[in-house]
Order: structure tokens, then C-alpha cells, then sequence
């Protein structure tokens, strides 16, 4: 089976180990071998999730978002190495970004003009206020959800942070093909958001069960203009 959806980690005296082994009391050989593998506990099979994100029309969606979240109770997640959202040219790079909770972010200036760096989504406040190179300190991301970034300079510059509290997660290539490797066997809500969907508006949301196996899914937004 694979994935069904529905919509909705000094001094002392030795014994040789194997001479204590063969000291014991004698066990057929195909018995141990047998106990051993009936003992033995086996790894929960993994699901490979590959994805597909397109628009209504059909036509892939670059820079999609699809988190995999626990149907029930929470998993750890760690921090990532510290994250780099460069700008350069006036824009930043890149322009999305998917991390989990705990992760740092550093946002070197290349250009040859300051920025204002800024967000004041309620998942990270935060402002760099006018610097060139980069900044001395970088930003904790410390809470799940998104973040969008702006400069107080040059209002066309936007991207988005989108913090992930699951470590099962995958940001779409210009084929709006994404993958999520090695998910466990059990019940999940798989969330996908994309730039261009309407602000304020909650990602499409799927119930999925995973078993075993390579699985295909298909996931249609319904996206506008983006900013």
C-alpha cells in the first residue's frame, strides 16, 4: 500500500566474549537463528512523498510550500544551520524560504546601497534597520508559521519565511515537482501554501495516510497575481 488521501527520529581479568557464548548452555544453531530474527524488531516502513503543485490551469508552480505535519500530537524538530536571505540587485534571494522553528537567519547586503530589512508578521517581528554588509547578529525564527520580509527602502523587495514545526517539509522546483523523503508510516494533514495565493488565506489542507512506498499526489491552488 502507499498513500491514500482523502480531502477535507585497568587491571581486572576479561572473559573473551565468545568464549563465555560457547560456555553456555548449547542451542541448535537454526533455533538461535530463529530467535534472533523473531526478536529482532524491524524498521516502520517509509513513504517517499513526491508532489506536484500547480495552479487551476495545470501549470506548475515554482516555490510552493508543502508541510507534512503529525495528524495527532507533535514530533521533534531541530533547528537547521544557520539560513542565509541575501539581497542583491534589490531583491532578496531567496525570495522564499522554508525552515524549521529554532533556526537562525543571517541577511548579508550585497548591494551597494543600505537596506531596511523588516517583517511585522505576528510569527517574527523584527528590523534591521539601515546597514550595508552584514548584519552582527542573525534573527531567530522561534515560532512556526510564516513571516513576510519587506524593505523600508524599496517597497518592491518581498519574500517569505515560512517556519516549519515538522521535519517533514519541501519547497517546489520551476516544474512545481517537490519531494518529502523518509515519512513514517501513519496518519498526516499535508499543508501547501504558495506566494500567490490570497493574503490572509489558509493553505490547502489534505488528510493523508501513509504506509509504505513511492507515492504521487497532486495538489491544484488556486492562486492569483503574485505580490
Amino acid at each position: 500500500m502507499g498513500l491514500h488521501a482523502t480531502h477535507g527520529q585497568d587491571g581486572m581479568t576479561t572473559t573473551s566474549p565468545l568464549r563465555f557464548f560457547l560456555a553456555g548452555p548449547r542451542v541448535p544453531w537454526r533455533a538461535a537463528c530463529l530467535a534472533m530474527a523473531i526478536g529482532a524488531p524491524l524498521a516502520a516502513p517509509a513513504a517517499a512523498l513526491n508532489l506536484s503543485i500547480t495552479d487551476t490551469a495545470g501549470k506548475p508552480l515554482l516555490d510552493a510550500v508543502a508541510l507534512l505535519e503529525p495528524a495527532s500530537g507533535k514530533v521533534a524538530v531541530k533547528p537547521m544551520a544557520d539560513v542565509e536571505i541575501s539581497q542583491a540587485k534589490r531583491q532578496f534571494s531567496p525570495r522564499v524560504t522554508l525552515i524549521t522553528t529554532g533556526t537562525r537567519v543571517t541577511f548579508p547586503n550585497f548591494d551597494t546601497v543600505r537596506h531596511h530589512v523588516y517583517s511585522f508578521s505576528p510569527t517574527k517581528t523584527f528590523e534591521l534597520k539601515l546597514y550595508a554588509g552584514v548584519p552582527g547578529v542573525p534573527v531567530m525564527f522561534d515560532k512556526p508559521g510564516l513571516a513576510v520580509l519587506g524593505c523600508n527602502i524599496h517597497d518592491r523587495m518581498t519574500a517569505w519565511v515560512v517556519v516549519a514545526d515538522t521535519p517533514w517539509f519541501a519547497r517546489s522546483a520551476a516544474d512545481g515537482r517537490a519531494r518529502i523523503d523518509a515519512v513514517p508510516a501513519g496518519s498526516y494533514r499535508l499543508r501547501v501554501w504558495h506566494p500567490g495565493l490570497a493574503p490572509g488565506s489558509e493553505p490547502a489542507a489534505v488528510a493523508l495516510t501513509v504506509s509504505a512506498g513511492d507515492v504521487e499526489h497532486q495538489e491544484r491552488l488556486a492562486v492569483g497575481a503574485e505580490p
